[in-house]
């Protein structure tokens, strides 16, 4: 995905954990958050602290959807993701993209891997790999600031 680029659909989900939303109900108040992840991602867990932090420290202002990304036969266990999902504390909604429709969607090649969109829906910053959560945060903030200041 490009910079200014819509949000696709949240369209292919062979299962949707801790509850289903749509790019719709994404749209309008509040910027979002879409973090790919994969089970056999050392890096993904490694920095899921860091996203669940995020998520509680900016609840009432930014939505946070994760993906989880299969890179192996073993990523398509549904316990599994089930099971890594409850160690590493993530509570936001989870598309489960067993047939990688919105991996492909995104045109997404990494895990662990962020989109900041506004709330418009417009892409405002991608960055993937385990390092950079500081950035991250700063873009995160940008966009929010540009909420506050409409408001």
């Amino acid at each position: 995905m490009k910079l200014r680029e819509s949000m696709p659909e949240l369209n292919g989900a062979t299962e949707w954990l801790n509850g289903k939303v749509t790019k719709n109900q994404l749209l309008g108040e509040q910027p979002t958050l879409i973090h790919f992840w994969s089970v056999s991602c050392y890096l993904c867990k490694e920095a899921m602290p860091q996203v669940n932090q995020f998520r509680d420290e900016y609840k009432e202002k930014l939505h946070v959807v994760a993906v989880h990304m299969p890179r192996t036969e073993e990523d398509l266990n549904l316990e599994l993701i089930k099971r890594t999902a409850d160690d590493h504390g993530i509570t936001q909604p989870i598309f489960v993209d067993g047939e990688r429709k919105l991996t492909e969607a995104f045109e997404n090649q990494y895990v662990p891997a962020y989109y900041v969109f506004d709330r418009l829906g417009k892409l405002r910053h991608f960055q993937a790999g385990g390092s950079g959560m500081k950035m991250l945060e700063k873009r995160v903030n940008r966009v929010l600031d540009e909420v506050d200041k409409a408001e």
